[in-house]
């Protein structure tokens, strides 16, 4: 994929994103161009190997639908529903289909750490951490490594009280503010 560049001026913050003068980036309120996405021309290897992955495919279920009575009794005796019980799918419960509970219970739980886990880790995409610092105006929260204001490296004891002294003061000085109105 090749980038160009172009000189074309930057536009007003409140004009809507526009082509630039190559006609393959666009230009956003103010900010860096960004490519047009370029596809490669067509080659015939990806018309290859989809035909052969269709074949493939097609001989599959042929082979399937030609062998149906012998791939089913596999199955049927790899499931335990064949030799034995008071009825017929007496094995298949026993054994095998006694597992789709758990299975039923293993996905479900699966299902809920990922759904709680990406609630509340990091927005950034890619990012497992655990975010605890919403980002002001947006409805993002991330965590320390990606927010803006946080620092990462760590703060020591004095600029915690520094900051809270400030806090403080700013504080007082909006209630003497509003008081005074």
């Amino acid at each position: 994929m090749t980038e160009s560049t172009s000189s074309a001026p930057r536009s007003a913050p409140s004009a809507p994103s526009t082509p630039s003068r190559g006609g393959n980036e666009v230009t956003s309120a103010g900010g860096p161009t960004a490519p047009a996405p370029e596809f490669a021309p067509a080659s015939t290897g990806n018309k290859v190997g989809w035909v052969i992955g269709i074949v493939v495919l097609i001989l599959v279920i042929a082979l399937m639908l030609g062998f149906f009575a012998a791939v089913r009794h596999w199955f049927a005796d790899h499931t335990g529903m064949l030799h034995g019980g008071p009825d017929i799918y007496y094995n298949f419960w026993s054994g095998f289909g006694s597992d789709l509970g758990e299975a039923t219970l293993i996905s479900a739980v699966c299902v809920g750490v990922y759904t709680g886990v990406r609630k509340v880790n990091c927005h950034t995409k890619g990012c497992w951490r655990i975010g605890h610092h919403p980002l002001e105006g947006t409805p993002y929260i991330l965590c320390k490594h990606h927010h803006p204001s946080v620092p990462n490296h760590g703060a020591t004891h004095d600029v915690i009280l520094a900051q809270h002294h400030k806090y403080r003061l700013e504080k007082e000085v909006e209630k003497k503010s509003r008081a005074a109105s």
